[in-house]
């Protein structure tokens, strides 16, 4: 999600938990639209209020790739009011330049990540999590396996393919070489960003 969108939840975020009723449709079309994992709608759905559960979906779309904001307005069809109200204050503000801009410094680019940022990395992937792994390097043999041995988790077989790349290049899987196979996935650099900064 792009740092103008996360602004914008932020900033109304009071406003959305009073008035989203989020397990009616924005959920289901959320998951629908592959946004949000099985294991984040049980989340969401686990919170006893209403507000609670606004509030959970609120933490967790910033986390769910570039799609996450525009698919989160296109739920909003039954909360139209809300929907024009983010769009417009979207339109006013004023622009952050290029929204494919990477922020991190040459010296985060050439390091090799800690386990610690490939699971974080892990548990924001969303659906384009084997383009990335393929991107990468990884076969599909190897693809598979992470995939069939982790069946129940699917972090855990993002993270034990991040952590098999980095142990086949060695000093070669820097963040750089990862940012370009998440941007080559279509997955926003503000992904990135998140869990190195």
């Amino acid at each position: 999600m792009e740092p103008a969108h996360r602004a914008l939840l932020r900033k109304f975020r009071l406003q959305l938990s009073d008035q989203l009723l989020v397990s009616d449709a924005i959920v289901p079309f959320l998951y629908q639209e592959e946004v949000l994992t099985d294991a984040q709608v049980e989340e969401v759905e686990s919170q006893v209020t209403n507000k609670q559960k606004n509030l959970k979906l609120l933490d967790l779309l910033p986390n769910c790739g570039p799609r996450a904001f525009q698919t989160f307005l296109q739920a909003l069809q039954d909360f139209s009011w809300i929907r024009d109200l983010l769009v417009l204050e979207l339109q006013t503000a004023p622009g952050p330049g290029p929204t494919d801009h990477c922020r991190l410094p040459d010296s985060v680019l050439q390091k090799v990540p800690s386990d610690r940022e490939l699971s974080r990395l892990a548990s924001r992937l969303g659906t384009e999590w084997e383009a990335v792994l393929m991107d990468l390097g990884l076969s599909a043999e190897a693809l598979y396996r992470c995939r069939s041995d982790h069946s129940q988790n699917t972090q855990s077989a993002v993270l034990a393919g991040l952590v098999q790349w980095r142990r086949s290049k060695g000093k070669q899987a820097t963040v750089e070489r990862l940012l370009q196979s998440l941007r080559a996935a279509g997955v926003h650099p503000s992904v990135l960003e998140d869990v190195l900064l």
